[in-house]
């Protein structure tokens, strides 16, 4: 279909391509047939920071298991943006393997907030996931101390699950390298960690939503310095004017690695499928694989899904995951 407008939406593929790289896919895809805008976008967890801007700021900060690490971070007028995973991942640590889940720390991520608000900005923008850490927070407010220097700041986390406090343990804990009784130890380590905040700052975290978040990261910021817990895909959107984008386009393609009931509960995928719907947008979804099971719900706009390793095979979906996306969304356009 000639003169046809694609937005292109997606989110990374973990460990294969970037949502950069997908996005520049679709706009090769869609090539002399059209145009094709690439707004690679993120749910508040890793690639966060890239899809909003990029680094232009580093500190070296405290790594979660207390090595010295090079965070960069993002200083944009009064704004900055910082993404935990780069100051206190699980890929710092040496994945699950190589993490002491007990003692990994948030301080490294304190320090980076510490950074931005000294060096004049007023607002910080927290991404969160791919932790290391279940220390509630505690070690970034450790960090930030005296907390007064954060009055006046607003501190945003972009959370990209709604776990609460003290769930965080059993929930997210095994992910990073937890056995059944450190679970345990985590737990009530959270649970000692509501009533502290509670007394020390008027604020029990304990049923907020995404408050458990990189380990309870989320509620301790909330406690300690007030931050304000929100979806970390909406805020991504708004920051990116994703749905005025919308406007007039054909098609939008956003995807993901694997496409699972959590797909359409605050992450990329079904967020940029309700808003296609709300614009009257055909959808497509290109994504690694589709578990066994899953569906997409009816949001109310047509929606096209297309699976890497069933059209490609699982080897070359792989391996060269840019190229199919980039076969798949050409053959859907030229059948348009």
């Amino acid at each position: 279909m000639d003169g046809v407008h694609v937005v292109a939406a997606p989110d990374k593929f973990r460990g294969t391509a970037t949502a950069a790289e997908v996005a520049a896919a679709v706009q090769r895809a869609v090539g002399d047939a059209g145009t094709c805008e690439a707004v690679p976008v993120a749910d508040g967890g890793e690639g966060t920071l890239d899809v909003l801007g990029g680094p232009n700021r580093s500190t070296v900060v405290t790594g979660p298991l207390g090595d010295p690490v090079e965070a960069g971070w993002r200083y944009d007028g009064d704004t900055a943006i910082v993404e935990m995973a780069r100051a206190s991942g699980l890929a710092l640590a040496g994945g699950a393997e190589g993490n002491d889940p007990v003692a990994a720390t948030t301080y490294g991520t304190g320090e980076l907030i510490a950074a931005a608000v000294d060096a004049g900005c007023r607002r910080v923008i927290v991404g969160v996931g791919g932790s290391a850490t279940t220390d509630g927070g505690l070690g970034a407010l450790r960090a930030l101390e005296p907390l007064a220097r954060i009055r006046g700041v607003r501190v945003v986390v972009a959370c990209d699950v709604r776990t609460t406090f003290v769930d965080a343990a059993e929930v997210f804990a095994p992910q990073k390298g937890a056995t059944p009784s450190q679970v345990e130890l985590l737990r009530r380590r959270l649970e000692r960690l509501v009533q502290v905040y509670r007394t020390e700052y008027g604020r029990d975290v304990a049923d907020l939503p995404g408050s458990g978040a990189a380990g309870g990261l989320a509620g301790g910021l909330a406690a300690g310095v007030g931050a304000q817990l929100v979806a970390g895909f909406d805020l991504v959107a708004d920051e990116l004017d994703l749905y005025d984008r919308l406007d007039g386009a054909d098609l939008v393609v956003t995807g993901e690695g694997f496409l699972d009931d959590e797909s359409f509960d605050g992450k990329v995928v079904g967020g940029v499928l309700e808003l296609a719907a709300e614009a009257g947008v055909p959808a497509l979804v290109v994504v690694g694989e589709v578990l066994d099971g899953v569906a997409v719900p009816d949001l109310g706009g047509p929606v096209e899904v297309v699976s890497l390793v069933e059209r490609f095979g699982r080897e070359r979906a792989l391996s060269d995951t840019a190229a199919c996306v980039e076969a798949a969304v050409a053959e859907h356009v030229a059948a348009r």
